[in-house]
């Protein structure tokens, strides 16, 4: 009985010991700085595994001598008492126990190696996921969750996820001289939520609060898109009158003296398509003068300034308002000069208004034009330039005939344009030329204006 007995104790100190050995390696060697989280599953298997090994341990130490025996029995009550220690004494006693050399402390080594094998394999099990460290990783079509001021943190979701997938590996990341900086996303500050879809055909009510809008604010981004909004809705017949009938004529040209050209280009092409409208040409007269003086001093063949030609042009399609624009003549032919190939299409649009009221002759023959003028005659120049020139020549020279003003040709100066037109013959030589062009849309209308000389 005594000596089974003391084999009994023997086997009872060596499953404590283990299990102290357990606790001491989980309180000072085995303690993650990143607060690694087990699963109770696994950690029942390390349990399970761990008292497996003992089992095999005490088995071990049973057929060991005496003197074997009651060297165990020692350590193992030694051992037991580090439980009660603090945690850096308990390291240094049993770093010193495990140097002692016994059978005990190699059985205990040997467990101690097992458990780190299983903790890199748990390591391991993660990293199959990713390879994150420190930072989020994304797949290249997915944007972060966050990037618009989500829910997710990319600093925090990527430590926890680096916590995870490197071990012990971690604590070096987490050191202030090899932290990695947190990812800083992009996120573009938020504009006004504007209500509607700029292609959207709005009712009544729509299009007073879009005006109301567009009354308040003085953001640029909201001006514009609430410009476009109802330019895009005064295409249409009823919203004309809708968009007068609300008062959104002031409400949009008042924006013709901001600073910024998108904003001015925007409320010339609303007020474009409202000026389709007569009673609209009514309520728009007021601003025409000053839309013809915006329109001479900005940036040459600049979106302005075309946007301002179609609304001049619009607005003198009848005869009511053109005498309103009657000091600008000069300039609209000096335009006519510099302007690129589009801006001098529609400047000649604009002029042909002019010369199909024959009220405004007298007016118009009489302004200085540039002499290099004539230029415009000529087989270069494209079918819709050439047509647009000879249509001008033509109005106006009819004009003079049925206003008798060929008899006082000599209250007009010699850079006038009736001078250029009907006195210098330059301008009958230029239309000659243009007989035999290969156009022959070009060729029949310079037949019909040789005709009416």
């Amino acid at each position: 009985m005594g000596r089974t007995r003391e084999a009994g104790c023997v086997a009872a100190g060596v499953v404590i010991g283990a299990g102290a050995c357990y606790c001491v390696y989980r309180l000072t060697w085995g303690r993650d700085e990143n607060e690694k989280i087990w699963d109770d599953d696994q950690e029942s298997s390390d349990t399970s595994e761990a008292a497996t090994e003992t089992g095999k341990g005490v088995k071990a130490n049973i057929g060991a001598g005496s003197g074997a025996k009651v060297q165990g029995y020692s350590n193992a009550k030694a051992e037991v008492s580090l439980g009660l220690e603090s945690g850096a004494g308990v390291k240094e006693e049993s770093r010193s126990a495990s140097q002692s050399g016994g059978g005990l402390e190699a059985k205990a080594k040997a467990l101690f190696s097992t458990l780190k094998e299983q903790a890199s394999a748990k390591a391991g099990r993660g990293g199959r996921v990713g390879t994150i460290s420190g930072n989020r990783t994304l797949g290249p079509s997915l944007p972060c969750p966050g990037g618009r001021g989500g829910g997710c943190h990319p600093s925090r979701s990527g430590a926890r996820a680096g916590g995870r997938s490197s071990g012990k590996s971690k604590g070096k990341t987490r050191s202030k001289s090899t932290r990695t900086p947190a990812t800083t996303w992009p996120v573009r500050r938020g504009k006004f939520n504007f209500p509607y879809k700029i292609d959207d055909i709005l009712s009544a009510p729509d299009l007073q609060k879009v005006l109301n809008i567009l009354d308040r604010t003085n953001d640029p981004f909201t001006q514009e898109v609430a410009l476009v909004t109802l330019g895009n809705n005064a295409a249409y017949s009823f919203n004309q009158n809708a968009i007068r009938e609300l008062g959104g004529v002031p409400i949009i040209a008042k924006l013709i003296k901001t600073k910024d050209p998108i904003i001015r280009e925007k409320t010339y092409n609303a007020l474009n398509n409202l000026s389709v409208n007569a009673e609209n040409q009514g309520k728009i007269k007021t601003y025409i003068s000053q839309v013809c003086d915006d329109t001479m001093v900005c940036r040459l063949d600049s979106a302005v300034q075309m946007a301002g030609l179609r609304l001049l042009t619009n607005m003198t399609v009848t005869n009511h308002y053109q005498h309103l624009l009657s000091y600008s003549f000069p300039d609209f032919f000096a335009l006519l000069f510099l302007g690129n190939h589009f801006t001098k299409i529609q400047i000649m649009k604009l002029i042909i208004n002019f010369t199909e009221n024959p009220a405004m002759t007298r007016e118009l023959v009489s302004c200085k034009v540039p002499s290099e003028l004539i230029s415009l005659f000529n087989k270069e120049w494209d079918r819709e330039i050439l047509l647009n020139i000879l249509t001008l020549f033509e109005n106006i020279n009819d004009n003079i005939k049925s206003e008798g003003l060929a008899s006082s040709r000599k209250e007009f100066s010699r850079s006038s344009l009736f001078f250029l037109f009907k006195e210098s013959g330059v301008c009958v030589k230029k239309i000659k030329a243009l007989a035999n062009h290969k156009d022959l849309v070009v060729k029949v209308k310079v037949l019909k204006v040789l005709t009416k000389l």
